[in-house]
């Protein structure tokens, strides 16, 4: 029965043409690599496709207001990862969000831009929520390259890891205990942004 049972627990990955288990960490992939199945696009499509096996967000500078990729279920507790890589401007990572019919969102967000990496901040509600110091964070950028994010949301709780290492540790009892996850592109001049290895681990 043992055995079983730690059969069960096993999935298998292909690594250079050869098949080797590992062990089933309860991540799932929120993005299929292919296309946008199970988000919820703005109403101009253009603003979000997949190239490459990435989501790539892009404008053109005429936006009236950010617009976002959400997805198209809340989640509650959960670990969240991905990879960004942005090109210029600004985007940011939405977790525990509303959307709106406007395609705006409203919540708390993980940052991403020269300026502002390492920055907690709610989207349409109290800003700056906290802040990483500003060169600790500026030394853990890749620049031009991706960065990873991992989001943790428990309760009242968040946690974000940026590149390794813990930038934000919030007791916020204003957070919502559930909501959307999205992907933000910026009002302001023509920018771009993607997102890959995007997963979850729901929590109990």
């Amino acid at each position: 029965m043992k055995s079983l049972l730690n059969a069960a627990a096993m999935t298998f990955v292909l690594v250079s043409g050869t098949f080797v288990a590992r062990a089933d960490d309860g991540f799932k992939p929120l993005f299929n690599g292919k296309d946008l199945t199970g988000w919820v696009t703005p109403s101009d499509k253009s603003l979000f496709t997949v190239e490459d096996g990435a989501i790539v967000g892009r404008t053109k500078g005429n936006l009236k207001i950010n617009q976002f990729l959400a997805t198209d279920k809340p989640y509650a507790d959960f670990i969240l990862k991905m990879k960004v890589k942005i090109r210029n401007h600004n985007s940011g990572i939405q977790f525990r969000s509303k959307r709106n019919d406007d395609g705006s969102m409203v919540g708390p967000q993980a940052d991403v831009a020269d300026g502002f990496w390492g920055l907690l901040y709610e989207e349409r509600g109290r800003g700056i929520l906290e802040r990483y110091p500003e060169e600790k964070a500026n030394a853990l950028v890749k620049r031009g390259d991706w960065n990873e994010f991992v989001i943790e949301a428990r309760g009242d709780h968040a946690i974000i890891h940026f590149n390794g290492v813990k930038i934000i540790d919030r007791v916020d009892p204003k957070f919502e205990p559930a909501g959307l996850i999205g992907l933000q592109v910026h009002v302001g001049p023509a920018m771009e942004v993607r997102f890959k290895d995007i997963e979850i681990k729901v929590l109990d």
